[in-house]
């Protein structure tokens, strides 16, 4: 839990979320802002991550961005097929997260490919194969996707967000593509974490081509991937609600401004399915969340919406590879 860390592994944690400076040491830069050593800096994060504080330090891509599809796709599997749909879909090349929740909808998983045409082609496949029915919802609109968790407040708060929305690009340079397929082989924590190649101009390069992919939002942060039930964090649930287009800004926007929610979209519906808000939100409690939730559906007159807990998390984040 966070009562284990120091003040000092607290503060070292939120910047590690936020970022590591694009810089030949960047664990020298975060110690200067700690006002401590850099060998104190790599130590503590070293056994942050020994500790399970921290899952993994890598990128957070822009998928969009280097020509990827995405979606978030649904499904109501009975306990007896459970384990068999699970297994392949966990198999899948493009799943990057899959989780079981409380609701006649009880799987949710997300998933990336070259375009629609193939996510479409991969669902039809999966439904025949198990008589199922595997709905897809595209994201139609981005208002948050910034999960950082605030390792000073005991599972209270999210850090601050900031502006992520999607740029568009549709190349790569040979050595972008390097560097991201580099990336996503996680970071170590060392004190030149960026030298990935071995020629010294190369390792400039890399730097400043890291540093554009930053400024042109193909990479939105490197930075630490924390466990945020060790922070506090125990209840994650995703709140769908139903909003007229002509709101979906507005309440998209206030919706996220909860500094319980890491994300939040607009997404296409489906028959039967009349949401097209979501939001998903971790706090202490379920408690926690839903008094979050039921202040801002009284106050945004809300009238159609539901709350699906998080039951269990069915695979881990697996590195998808950049379109080459």
């Amino acid at each position: 839990m966070s009562s284990d860390l120091s003040a000092f592994e607290k503060r070292l944690l939120n910047l590690l979320q936020t970022g590591l400076p694009i810089t030949q040491r960047p664990y020298a830069q975060i110690a200067k802002i700690l006002k401590n050593s850099e060998k104190t800096a790599l130590n503590k994060t070293r056994g942050l991550v020994k500790k399970g504080f921290i899952r993994r330090i890598g990128p957070v891509i822009n998928w969009r961005a280097i020509g990827m599809a995405s979606t978030l796709v649904t499904a109501s599997v009975t306990e007896k097929k459970l384990k068999n749909v699970v297994a392949a879909v966990n198999s899948l090349e493009g799943v990057s997260h899959n989780y079981l929740r409380e609701h006649h909808y009880n799987l949710w998983f997300t998933l990336r490919a070259d375009s629609q045409d193939r996510i479409k082609a991969i669902l039809n496949k999966l439904s025949k194969r198990f008589a199922l029915k595997f709905l897809s919802l595209p994201v139609h609109r981005t208002f948050k996707l910034d999960v950082r968790f605030d390792a000073q407040s005991d599972g209270k708060r999210l850090l601050p967000s900031r502006d992520m929305q999607n740029t568009e690009r549709s190349t790569l340079s040979t050595i972008d593509r390097r560097i991201l397929d580099r990336l996503q082989k996680d970071l170590k924590v060392t004190s030149r974490p960026f030298d990935f190649f071995d020629d010294d101009f190369e390792k400039y390069d890399c730097l400043l081509h890291i540093a554009e992919m930053l400024d042109e939002r193909i990479i939105y942060r490197i930075g630490a991937v924390v466990n945020h039930h060790k922070l506090g964090f125990t209840a994650n649930a995703m709140f769908v609600c139903q909003i007229c287009e002509a709101k979906a800004v507005a309440l998209g926007q206030e919706l996220a401004k909860l500094n319980i929610v890491s994300h939040c979209y607009q997404r296409r519906r489906f028959p039967g399915w009349p949401y097209n808000l979501y939001a998903m939100m971790h706090a202490r409690t379920h408690t926690d969340i839903r008094r979050h939730i039921e202040k801002f559906i009284r106050k945004q007159k809300i009238e159609k919406w539901e709350l699906l807990p998080t039951v269990k998390r069915l695979s881990r984040p697996k590195k998808i590879p950049a379109k080459s």
